[in-house]
């Protein structure tokens, strides 16, 4: 039998967003955003429609708001609202006839024209009798209908007056009250307010190990600790960064054990990679996820690089790779775990063409309720040491299903735990992790560097998908250097960081962006000496001193990040024009209702103007979208440079001159009301 559909109903409600491509999955947002609610309703013939968005928080109290109408002819109604209660929101679209709406048409068209005058006046009267006797109305408001109702019947009244009433200001009684009929409503849906830094963050990767470590007489070198490693907590709090992310902290397998740059022979001195995981103990035992590298400490270390980490404003996230070394535990507790060749040896890691012969995936088709259970043991045991926050290695090799358990059973008891899905891969994975209840996903942000690129990119993550993936813009990582970093210069690390910050809610850089680290290993996308097959200490002080480090910058955008709520929301990006094909134009715009402690009239508007080519000086006209930022056309209005302090008075059309050696982008604070 073929199922029916729901009936339409008699103002049909359809295409509600914000929405995931499969219904199976809710849509969801973060604390404080911004989310632009939406639907197509309409009706037969010329009468008007309106509509309204109802929502119920996770505390039961229900709100009511009037939707607009989008572009004409749409038939979209739209309304936007800032969420703050973490929790499952239920909601619905009502469509109903504009009884109000559709006589102020009529009685307009017809009055002009002379026909029907004093009917359509009478209609009117009534409609306004009819929402004077509504008891949920207040005394004053039923008050000024009815002396409404009576105006309009005052024939000895001047033609002028009696056209006048047909846009009275009472009208506007109705936005939040309509006088509706034949009203439909839509299904009611689910939507997931998650905690603020599940969508809003500033990212900062270092390796503990490398932290304070020493280099001894004989060549090799002495790990960093956890003690040593919160000394550079200081720095990063300095730069505004309010999440640390810490490779694995586990012990390092020795068999097949990788060397630098990933060679096969490693020496006695060689550390190996964090997520080749499981190995020796102090005591000689094997440890595996849930154990601390006994070079770096205990777990009452880590427990204390939490705390001061958390002194500081900052949450550590930890790494979460679901593989082991040959010499973890679980090869021999659980060799079920992994998968056995023909020759009886275990397969290794592939990439191709990278090959990681430290390190066995996991079979998850064997025992699955055994891994999950063994997983979900080891996010608590971390959880438990002060975690809230874990960026996942790989997930996109692994089961989609097995994420969808172990997030949903994490989040079920603790839903403030976040989740980074570290995915590299096709849209639809990446895609589907996010819905299955990743809470941020790494994007192709990096490869996107030309400015057709970052516009087609930008709008894709900000519009298209941002109804259930967060994107968090890491500018690099300990496997990705670009070539646009590799060549740009400083310029090119400037320009990266600024769009990072400014474009997403989320953004995050590898320890060594802020010293300009750009030499990569020959024939490979990485920095030379990677940090993931030895210890790099870098000595950040110096550079700073010596005027080679971008850390005062990074402390800057994150100053403005935290001054400026633009640009903690996602979906509110909008590009603008420039006549030169290198140079990059945006804005986050936030209206003054949704900005605690602002007056009625002062939003917040972000300009960020981007040289990309970091290799030449570029002067252009600058094109701007005024109605994208709430200003009038042919408005003039001062902007200032957040980070120079100089000011300029702008409109529609802006000559700029950004120099990639000195300069490569502006990021403006509009001043409204400057002439």
């Amino acid at each position: 039998m073929t199922r029916r559909p729901a009936p339409a109903g008699r103002i049909p409600v359809t295409r509600l967003t914000p929405a995931t491509p499969d219904p199976r999955w809710n849509a969801k947002a973060f604390a404080g955003e911004v989310v632009p609610f939406g639907a197509t309703v309409f009706r037969e013939g010329h009468d008007r429609v309106g509509a309204m968005l109802v929502l119920t928080g996770p505390g039961g109290t229900t709100q009511r708001h009037r939707m607009l109408a989008g572009a004409p002819g749409t038939d979209r109604w739209e309304a936007q609202v800032r969420l703050d209660e973490v929790g499952v929101w239920r909601w619905h679209v009502t469509g109903f006839g504009d009884e109000i709406a559709t006589w102020a048409h009529d009685a307009a068209v017809k009055v002009d024209a002379g026909v029907d005058v004093d009917l359509m006046y009478e209609i009117g009267a009534r409609l306004a009798e009819r929402a004077a006797a509504e008891t949920d109305r207040t005394a004053a408001v039923r008050k000024r209908l009815a002396a409404w109702a009576a105006a309009l019947r005052e024939t000895d009244a001047a033609a002028s007056a009696r056209r006048a009433l047909i846009d009275d200001p009472v009208l506007a009684e109705f936005d939040a009250r309509p006088l509706a009929r034949l009203t439909t409503d839509s299904d009611e849906h689910e939507f997931v307010v998650e905690r603020r830094r599940a969508g809003v963050g500033s990212w900062y990767e270092f390796f503990p190990r490398s932290e304070g470590a020493r280099k001894l007489k004989d060549g090799s070198w002495k790990s960093g600790t956890f003690r040593t490693a919160q000394k550079r907590l200081d720095g990063i709090a300095a730069m505004g960064f309010d999440v640390v992310y810490l490779p694995p902290i586990h012990p390092i397998g020795r068999t097949h054990r990788k060397g630098p740059n990933n060679t096969l022979n490693a020496g006695p001195g060689d550390p190996g990679s964090p997520w080749a995981i499981g190995g020796a103990l102090a005591d000689g035992t094997a440890g595996g996820h849930d154990a601390v590298h006994p070079d770096l400490g205990t777990l009452a270390d880590f427990r204390a690089f939490v705390r001061r980490a958390t002194a500081l404003g900052i949450e550590v996230a930890l790494d979460l790779a679901l593989q082991a070394s040959p010499d973890h535990p679980w090869v021999t507790e659980h060799p079920e775990w992994f998968t056995t060749l023909p020759d009886g040896t275990i397969a290794y890691a592939e990439n191709p063409p990278k090959k990681y012969q430290d390190i066995y995936p996991i079979d998850f088709d064997q025992d699955f309720e055994g891994l999950l259970a063994e997983v979900t043991r080891i996010v608590r045991h971390w959880m438990k040491q002060g975690v809230r926050i874990f960026r996942v290695d790989n997930p996109h090799t692994k089961p989609l299903m097995f994420w969808e358990r172990l997030i949903g059973d994490i989040n079920a008891t603790d839903p403030d735990v976040v989740f980074l899905a570290e995915a590299f891969t096709r849209p639809a994975m990446m895609q589907a992790l996010a819905m299955v209840g990743f809470q941020q996903s790494y994007s192709y942000f990096t490869w996107r560097n030309t400015k057709a690129e970052l516009e087609e990119f930008l709008t894709s993550v900000t519009r298209e998908t941002a109804d259930f993936m967060r994107p968090n813009l890491f500018v690099n990582t300990p496997d990705i250097l670009t070539e646009y970093l590799q060549f740009g210069g400083p310029a090119a690390f400037t320009v990266r960081a600024t769009i990072a910050a400014t474009a997403g809610a989320t953004w995050g850089v590898y320890s060594g962006f802020e010293l300009f680290e750009s030499v990569a290993r020959p024939g490979a996308e990485e920095a030379i000496d990677n940090e993931k097959y030895e210890v790099k200490p870098r000595d950040f002080a110096k550079a700073e001193a010596d005027g080679a480090s971008l850390a005062l910058y990074l402390g800057i955008l994150n100053r403005i990040r935290a001054e400026h709520p633009a640009l903690g929301q996602l979906r509110n990006l909008a590009f603008h024009w420039s006549d030169d094909d290198s140079v990059l134009v945006y804005s986050k715009h936030l209206e003054s209702r949704f900005i605690d402690g602002r007056a009625d009239d002062e939003h917040d508007t972000i300009l960020v103007v981007a040289n990309v080519d970091s290799h030449s000086v570029r002067e252009t006209t600058v094109h701007l979208d005024l109605a994208a930022i709430d200003l009038p056309e042919g408005a003039s209005f001062e902007v200032e440079d957040l980070v120079t302090g100089e000011r300029w008075t702008w409109g529609e059309h802006n000559y700029v001159r950004l120099d990639a050696f000195t300069q490569p982008v502006h990021v403006l604070r509009v001043i409204r009301g400057a002439r």
